[in-house]
């Protein structure tokens, strides 16, 4: 290689890098979509000497959207423009490696994507995957119009931009289950104050309420009447009573006894013996686990159990709990009829409400027909766990 073209290569590596690090700065100010996918698409282009760029989502296998796009010296394609996936054009070889794809010349490839290609001027083309949450979300792809193909390893420079797309979307993605899971968690603490000030008027407030008159009365008659007197003290000694449990009922709800003065295991078999239906419990339990941590995996079990019973049309589940290194992985598995996803439905949502926010993770298995299988890995050294997110 000679002193030029050792300089041009250098050249195109810091054009490159600045590329890249102008997109990765964009990505960590946290905009739009939409601005990102325009600067990524004319980043791109620009740099790789193309002369169309386009953001492709997949909709399903046999269908591509186009979300954003880039162009200079060709026709612009509209954004929204569909394209039909066969499997043998960029973005359909992508779906089918889920690595980045070239194609060295249009007219060598049917369908109707190479034809748009081909109508449009354009003669060879390079894609990099843009992958979200370890599925293919879509795919950026890059054309030329030159009678060469694009060079060699472009298709990996191009997957560099894909991969920041994936950030930015995975960001988002973030930032808006965030959002939902902060409205459900204030959602359902106001459902709580609710329920309390309601239980606490219409239980307990109305009997310490009887209680105090039933006292005035009894002061009142007294002397007058040592038999009548008795009788309202023994009323009132029941009301007081009723309004006690009540209150301890009340109590357990926010925080269930068994837990503070017996600990998780107790709690966890407390919850089998109430359960609808056969429930086989195998727990291993530290001795010393901390609170909320003792306090979510009883409630996710709790809820799991409420969504069997509702829900999955089971025979049987069994619930274990095991503690293995700084985890307590909590594993709650039916025979019903599966079908469960963690996206849908308030049950299962609920149970991500309960893991996340102290540093776990929830795992839902349920293909249709087989049963359901809900993991929940919960950290026991809450602290550095909290602190790692």
């Amino acid at each position: 290689m000679n002193a030029t073209a050792t300089t041009d290569a250098s050249d195109q590596i810091v054009r490159e890098h600045a590329a890249l690090r102008r997109v990765a700065t964009l990505v960590a100010r946290q905009p739009s979509q939409a601005e990102v996918f325009a600067a990524v698409t004319e980043e791109a282009g620009r740099l790789l000497g193309a002369q169309t760029t386009n953001l492709m989502r997949v909709e399903n296998p046999e269908l591509a959207v186009i979300v954003a796009g880039w162009s200079e010296g060709v026709a612009h394609v509209p954004i929204g423009s569909t394209g039909i996936l066969d499997g043998r054009g960029l973005v359909g070889q992508i779906l089918n490696t889920g690595a980045p794809s070239r194609v060295e010349d249009f007219d060598d490839v049917g369908g109707a994507v190479a034809a748009a290609m081909r109508r449009l001027g354009l003669r060879s083309g390079v894609a990099g995957p843009v992958i979200v949450g370890g599925r293919i979300w879509g795919a950026l792809v890059a054309c030329s119009a030159g009678r060469v193909p694009l060079p060699v390893g472009t298709e990996d420079r191009i997957a560099a931009f894909a991969r920041l797309i994936s950030l930015a979307i995975e960001n988002a993605e973030t930032r808006e289950e965030l959002a939902a899971s902060r409205a459900r968690l204030v959602k359902a603490a106001d459902d709580a104050r609710r329920r309390i000030e309601r239980n606490l008027h219409d239980g307990a407030q109305q009997r310490l309420l009887a209680t105090a008159l039933t006292l005035t009365r009894l002061h009142q008659r007294f002397e007058r009447d040592p038999d009548d007197a008795r009788a309202l003290l023994a009323s009132a000694r029941e009301e007081l009573s009723c309004g006690m449990r009540e209150l301890r009922d009340l109590a357990r709800g926010l925080h269930p006894a068994v837990l503070t003065d017996h600990g998780l295991e107790a709690g966890l078999r407390a919850l089998v013996q109430r359960a609808p239906l056969p429930v086989e419990l195998r727990a291993d339990v530290p001795d010393a686990l901390d609170v909320t941590i003792e306090g979510a995996a009883y409630f996710v079990v709790s809820e799991a159990l409420t969504n069997v019973a509702r829900y999955a049309q089971a025979s049987s589940v069994s619930v274990d709990v095991e503690h293995t290194g700084a985890k307590l992985v909590v594993t709650i598995a039916d025979d019903g009829i599966g079908g469960a996803d963690s996206g849908h439905g308030s049950g299962l949502r609920g149970l991500v409400d309960r893991v996340e926010p102290v540093g776990g993770r929830l795992h839902v298995d349920s293909p249709p027909g087989v049963g359901t299988r809900i993991g929940a890995e919960l950290p026991t050294n809450v602290l550095g766990s909290l602190d790692d997110h």
